[in-house]
């Protein structure tokens, strides 16, 4: 892979890596959370373990975020197609991934420019592309509507709720947007660095303001769950906890109302972007973005 020009990759940085600052180091991390511990008169939560089982070749193009889609038992992928998270050069495409690891259709749809989080609803596999929302047909694996966000900047995560809203964010116009049938409208707005969405029945969880956060869905009120993270991707297992990725090369553990780092590739610059989590297979999917692989892992 070539080198990115020095003031591209800083631009680049500050843009595709959500903003994200370094992690916090294991020290830091353990002393904010002996605090929390204090106050709250409760041991500190044991740090659970996590093993690799499995990972590609780097055959993708710039992979930033993977989806499990249970009704097709498959896994999507969406490649940025280059290293430019804002070109609009036709790169950009989604590929299909067997649970063993083994690539199923590498350009199953191509046309896009540069997609990134998506979200699966009733057929329809929703993705974001820049200032677009994306609808593609699954069983077609065609791009059937896009939808134009007026003003947008840099429109990154989905989710879909069980009614079928999806919503999604814009990074740096710091919103979360609405798809209500045909109909777009701001959610959300006066968010920093707002990423990563996750719909549950009776709340919105969203990466936002150095935080994850619980979103109500009347009131809009937002509620921080955890400080100190530049997150990225939320994945949920059956256990009723969460995956929190940060795009540096973190992974966080939530449960019981705290987070504990399971993961860090930092030294060895490897990217954690936009995760999944299937609980069929009990393997939590990460994008390694720059190192065009996605790793599959499972608790011990």
């Amino acid at each position: 892979m070539k080198k990115l020009p020095l003031l591209f990759f800083f631009a680049f940085i500050s843009l595709a890596s959500c903003n994200k600052k370094p992690a916090e180091s294991e020290s830091t991390e353990n002393r904010t959370m002996s605090q929390d511990t204090l106050k709250q008169g409760v041991e500190k939560p044991a740090v659970p373990e996590i093993e690799q089982v499995w990972a590609t070749e780097a055959v993708f193009n710039t992979p930033e975020s993977v989806l499990y889609d249970e009704a097709k038992d498959v896994f999507y992928v969406a490649n940025i197609g280059g290293k430019n998270p804002l070109a609009k050069d036709g790169n950009g495409f989604i590929s299909k991934l067997k649970a063993d690891g083994k690539v199923e259709t590498l350009e199953w749809v191509k046309g896009l420019n540069a997609p990134k989080g998506m979200a699966v609803f009733n057929g329809f596999l929703y993705v974001t592309d820049i200032d677009n929302l994306v609808k593609i047909d699954i069983e077609k694996g065609k791009i059937v509507k896009k939808y134009p966000i007026k003003d947008a900047k840099f429109l990154n995560d989905v989710t879909v709720d069980a009614k079928g809203t999806v919503f999604f964010t814009d990074m740096e116009a710091g919103k979360v947007h609405t798809l209500t049938g045909e109909k777009t409208e701001d959610f959300l707005d006066k968010l920093q660095n707002c990423n990563g969405l996750f719909a549950e029945e009776n709340r919105l969880l969203m990466h936002a303001n150095g935080k994850f956060n619980s979103v109500d869905y009347a009131t809009k009120a937002v509620t921080p769950l955890a400080d100190s993270i530049q997150g990225d991707g939320i994945g949920k297992d059956e256990k009723q906890n969460y995956y929190l990725s940060e795009w540096v090369g973190a992974i966080y553990y939530f449960a019981d109302g705290k987070k504990v780092q399971i993961l860090n590739s930092q030294d060895q610059k490897i990217n954690s972007a936009d995760i999944t989590y299937s609980v069929k297979y009990k393997l939590l999917l990460v994008p390694t973005f720059f190192d065009n692989k996605v790793v599959a892992y499972k608790m011990k």
